[in-house]
């Protein structure tokens, strides 16, 4: 195999790739990204046994063929090389070293076998359909900062994707919570989506998936089975098994029935909860609001610490309250807001709470309040 390849190409492709590969790994060729040259295109293939990820890129190939290569070295030494430079890698299957050569730069790197390469089964699909990445990139990102962690409730740790009924119809909807905060999402229903199995897309691939949705007036192919979920542009192919659980009926911790509305600018909301969080005690960073006539006061009381407490002009006529959260649950939620107001309503101080942005019902958040 040999082929040249601009740097900037070449680095975008191998950055996409080595992302997926685990740092730490048992088994040699994981650490390896598969290329192969045929025609005037070079594919990089990179896989953790879970997530492959698949990225073409023009190339002028001399000679056809495919190796492996540790796929962290490569991207560190394209990385440094300088920008604009043609960069040519040549393969010696017969050595089991991979040259790469850009000016006066020249580095020998070790190879292992190609059919030693994981390649991931390819599926049945049991729906395909397309959408813009604009609208992808809100589902997974509004709703992301709500997965678990807790490796215990496994099927947590990952977004929900799925058809759900909405109020003008039906949505594709993506939900993540971890029994503190929920997000809901929702989406109009593209075109050959309706039947489409519910997955829960896990965490990683949620994070690798944003690498593909910069470009608004991008269309994302996606395929949907039982076990699989596949997001594809004409360069980068994305698969990745899901998560093998049931999600719970998230509909039950939404509220229906509160009451007391507080409307309040998002972005003065989120700096004042980030302002008196600041003397709080790390392990439970409780802020209480205070609400009463058009007047909502946040305040931090960390005995150890100190206090802090600030006022904010809002919109909220109902009887008093008080009710208090976790600072850094506000502020995740708050700053999910794109529009200017955030509306939250409550029922009670031990009773969850909702907040939409404005008057947008496509975008639901819940956090549970804790004691102050």
């Amino acid at each position: 195999m040999k082929l040249s390849i601009e740097r900037g190409t070449l680095l975008k492709a191998v950055s996409q790739a080595q992302s997926v590969v685990e740092r730490r790994n048992t088994i040699p060729i994981l650490a390896n990204v598969l290329i192969e040259a045929e025609g005037n295109t070079v594919t990089f293939r990179a896989t953790d046994l879970d997530i492959e990820v698949l990225d073409k890129a023009p190339a002028q190939v001399e000679r056809a063929g495919s190796t492996t290569v540790s796929a962290v070295m490569l991207h560190e030494i394209i990385r440094k090389l300088p920008d604009g430079s043609l960069v040519t890698l040549s393969d010696d299957s017969a050595a089991g070293r991979l040259t790469v050569q850009a000016g006066r730069s020249h580095f020998n790197l070790a190879t292992l076998p190609k059919e030693d390469f994981p390649v991931m089964a390819t599926s049945d699909y049991a729906s395909n359909f397309s959408a813009p990445a604009g609208v992808l990139r809100r589902l997974f990102d509004k709703s992301k900062f709500a997965i678990s962690t807790e490796e215990t409730r496994y099927y947590l740790n990952g977004v929900y994707m799925h058809v759900a009924d909405g109020d003008g119809g039906k949505v594709l909807r993506c939900v993540a919570t971890d029994g503190h905060r929920l997000a809901r999402i929702d989406a109009e229903l593209p075109m050959g989506a309706e039947g489409m199995p519910g997955v829960i897309v896990p965490r990683k691939t949620v994070g690798e998936l944003r690498k593909l949705l910069d470009d608004d007036d991008m269309k994302i192919a996606v395929s949907v089975s039982e076990t699989k979920v596949r997001f594809a542009t004409p360069d980068i192919t994305l698969t990745s098994k899901v998560i093998d659980g049931t999600f719970p009926d998230y509909t039950r911790v939404i509220p229906q029935g509160n009451t007391r509305r507080l409307e309040v600018d998002a972005r003065d909301f989120a700096a004042a909860v980030d302002r008196v969080a600041t003397v709080s005690s790390e392990r439970s960073r409780a802020v209480k609001l205070s609400l009463d006539e058009d007047r909502l006061i946040l305040s931090v009381n960390a005995p150890d610490s100190g206090a802090a407490e600030e006022e904010l002009a809002v919109a909220y006529g109902d009887e008093r309250l008080e009710i208090g959260f976790n600072a850094k649950y506000l502020l995740e939620i708050a700053s999910q807001v794109d529009r200017e107001n955030a509306v939250f309503l409550f029922n009670s101080a031990g009773d969850p709470t909702l907040m939409r942005e404005g008057n947008d019902m496509s975008a639901v958040y819940v956090v549970m309040p804790m004691r102050v």
